[in-house]
């Protein structure tokens, strides 16, 4: 498993951006899948924006077009920005990562988005969003 750390969220208004980050504790970019999850109170887990070892994006239909998903090998880092926030925005946000190099892209667009896929997690930044 991968160590993750995540950090950058907090609180802003409606319409505003924020950048998330995710820290891996050594290489993994080459050999792993990730993604960004976020989860609201008594609510279940919800899949936000993946990326490949290839560098293919996936969106949730709620965020497509305001969220960007990106990663920087050099710095074993994974962003998540974000860009026209809404207060439904809300919530925990974490950072997944599994090793999907046995794997081929047809499997990874079926999983890409959904929790039980992935075995290494971070413990999350909190956003919230103000109207």
């Amino acid at each position: 498993q991968v160590q993750l750390v995540e950090s950058g969220g907090g609180s802003v208004q409606a319409g505003g951006s924020l950048t998330l980050s995710c820290v891996a504790a050594r290489s993994t970019f080459g050999t792993h899948c990730t993604a960004w999850f976020r989860q609201e109170p008594d609510k279940a887990r919800e899949g936000v924006a993946a990326i490949d070892r290839d560098g293919s994006t996936k969106y949730s239909g709620s965020v497509q077009g305001r969220f960007t998903v990106s990663r920087d090998s050099s710095k074993n880092t994974l962003y998540l920005q974000m860009n026209g926030l809404k207060p439904e925005d809300t919530a925990m946000y974490s950072c997944a990562a599994w090793d999907c190099s046995w794997t081929n892209t047809e499997h990874w667009e079926r999983v890409a988005l959904r929790p039980a896929a992935y075995l290494s997690w971070g413990l999350g930044t909190q956003v919230t969003v103000s109207s």
